[in-house]
């Protein structure tokens, strides 16, 4: 079926957008192409936000301090606008470049607004079938676009790749990445790294095989595929990291696919010309039907450096041996250059499901330490001279059902950290939370099609490890925000939040604040000073930029069918739309599925 653009204009009427295209056409220079040099200096450009965390070390740290902790107050609504987004979540950062802001909603739908007024540009629906997508895990997700060399790209819940130009939105190519019709889908945020789309696959709840691809940005043509975990051991391994993987794995657990889906974390260092990639979970999530006989299982809940050229692998770094808990390393990373025991120290900095925050040397892969950043672990006592985790007796369930703190939300989700080089802080978003396993019989799990197949049930009141931090620390629940010193590993400052507070990921700033939900921070204080109560729910990752001399906040937020782009400035001088009324709650369906992709 031939895949239709659509110019629209749901957001103003149509008589104002023929006069604005026309004036916008005529006073606007042609586009500055997003070139590898422009996105290689992207940490150094304030103006834009051209990559999902504003540059290739994915800091989400914006150097303009126009706006600061002594006028932060003034912050107040430029425009807003309603996106119309489909059903379903949005989890997008948009980007920013040349006066235009790109943005994806649920269900794929992609958008190009101009930045001083949120007045549409175009908007395409790239008609992604519901029925078989609908059951899958976890929902009609995506967590961003990438700009390059005048087009836009994005991955698909139907397992498209395409490329749109970015100044029509007209669609130039699109690519099948997975199977059509499979449990495969592609939700996460794509970036381009030297001339190259690089795609991740969703779906380990689907008990899917994970690999992250990459594809020339001009053509569409694949260039290379990296499995992340090994196929059919009567077959030829697709390629040599894949042998020693074999190694680690027991029984048949090519029949359900394996997982280690790479559904979030990327990052890339040009100067070592490394790119950085976080797997998943295993698939099923319980390593008993998986693996029987256990085994470490690489390459999940792992870090992967490879080249971006070939995809050959250079180093990896597991965080979970044998992983059973969902406790995936696809979380946000961040790279830094931190000076360790008096050594400079290029660094990978990590904060996973698991409730370590780890840091690598991102060269060379060695574990540098790595401390807990909740205040309640139950699963582990400790990391040993490696970075593997000392397990505690009793947390891998079997047959018995176990509860342990975090749980499978994570203490760390997909919602992006900050890092701001002035305060060497990272600012991390974190939740507080269990999980009780009960696990399925090996003989009685069924694998189906369309549905999580995790081989877990939850619920009920298993018995918790017996750990040391488990004996000390409290029962604690709840969303937060610390202040992380990575060189010390212990935290600044902390803001626990109360139930139903909302979320969403942080944004750190050259003018001494830090931005998540619906608030302002003192970067080194963590006092609040800003709040705009009116957001309403689901905030999603705020990003920064100029234009005409004046500093600028957006941020998408509000559930659908609510969801609105929000920008604020110093003394905008605009009504906060209204919070509309809670919408009326879903028919039951299916259960929760796991908190992952």
């Amino acid at each position: 079926m031939q895949r239709k653009l659509k110019i629209v204009t749901p957001w103003f009427t149509a008589a104002a957008a023929a006069g604005l295209m026309v004036s916008l056409a005529s006073a606007q220079p042609p586009a500055a192409a997003v070139t590898p040099q422009v996105l290689i200096n992207a940490a150094g450009n304030g103006d834009e936000w051209l990559t999902y965390g504003h540059d290739y070390a994915e800091t989400h740290f914006s150097p303009l301090n126009q706006i600061n902790n002594k006028n932060v107050k003034r912050l107040s609504l430029a425009w807003s606008v309603p996106t119309e987004a489909p059903q379903g979540t949005v989890e997008a950062t948009p980007l920013m470049h040349n006066g235009v802001l790109y943005g994806i909603l649920p269900w794929d739908v992609m958008f190009a607004v101009d930045a001083r007024t949120g007045q549409t540009k175009w908007r395409w629906d790239p008609d992604v079938p519901r029925a078989h997508i609908q059951g899958l895990c976890c929902g009609p997700v995506n967590r961003g676009v990438a700009l390059y060399n005048g087009r836009v790209y994005a991955g698909l819940l139907d397992g498209r790749v395409v490329a749109l130009d970015q100044e029509t939105g007209k669609l130039l190519w699109s690519t099948q990445d997975t199977v059509p019709g499979g449990d495969t889908i592609l939700t996460s945020a794509v970036r381009v790294v030297k001339g190259k789309v690089i795609v991740g696959s969703s779906g380990a709840e689907q008990a899917v095989r994970g690999y992250f691809s990459a594809y020339d940005a001009e053509t569409g043509k694949r260039t290379w595929r990296f499995y992340t975990v090994p196929g059919d051991p009567s077959k030829p391994s697709e390629h040599p990291e894949l042998e020693a993987a074999a190694k680690t794995w027991t029984g048949e657990w090519w029949k359900w696919g394996g997982g280690g889906t790479v559904w979030d974390a990327m990052a890339y260092d040009p100067a070592a010309d490394l790119l950085y990639i976080g797997t998943g979970n295993g698939g099923p999530w319980n390593q008993n039907i998986r693996s029987p006989k256990g085994g470490d299982n690489l390459y999940l809940a792992s870090i992967l450096a490879v080249k971006p050229d070939t995809g050959r692998m250079v180093w990896y770094f597991q965080e979970n041996p044998g992983e059973t808990w969902d406790f995936t390393a696809t979380q946000p990373f961040i790279l830094a250059d931190l000076k360790i025991d008096g050594r400079d120290r290029k660094v990978l900095m990590h904060a996973p499901k698991n409730g370590y925050f780890y840091v690598l040397d991102r060269i060379t892969g060695e574990f540098l330490s790595g401390k807990p950043f909740v205040r309640r672990m139950t699963w582990s006592k400790g990391l040993d001279k490696n970075g593997r985790p000392i397990e505690a007796a009793g947390a891998r369930y079997t047959t018995n059902s176990i509860k342990i703190w975090p749980g499978a939300a994570g203490a760390h989700n997909w919602q992006p950290m900050s890092y701001s080089p002035l305060t060497k802080l990272v600012y991390l978003p974190g939740n507080e939370a269990s999980t009780t396993y009960v696990p399925t019989p090996a003989d009685q799990f069924q694998f189906t099609p369309g549905r999580p197949s995790t081989g877990v049930a939850f619920g009920g009141a298993g018995p918790i490890p017996e750990t040391d931090i488990a004996a000390t620390q409290p029962e604690v629940t709840g969303r937060f925000l610390v202040a992380w010193d990575p060189v010390q590993q212990k935290e600044r400052w902390r803001h626990l939040f109360e139930p139903g507070a909302p979320g969403g990921g942080t944004l750190a700033t050259a003018g001494g604040l830090v931005f998540m939900g619906n608030s302002a921070y003192d970067a080194e204080t963590g006092e609040k000073l800003w709040e705009e109560p009116q957001l309403g729910d689901r905030p999603v990752n705020w990003i920064s930029y100029m234009l005409d001399g004046k500093q600028y906040f957006a941020i998408l937020a509000r559930s659908s069918p609510n969801n609105r782009l929000f920008t604020f400035t110093l003394d905008g001088g605009a009504t906060m739309p209204p919070v509309p009324p809670p919408a009326a709650a879903p028919a039951r369906g299916r259960g929760a599925a796991g908190p992952a992709n």
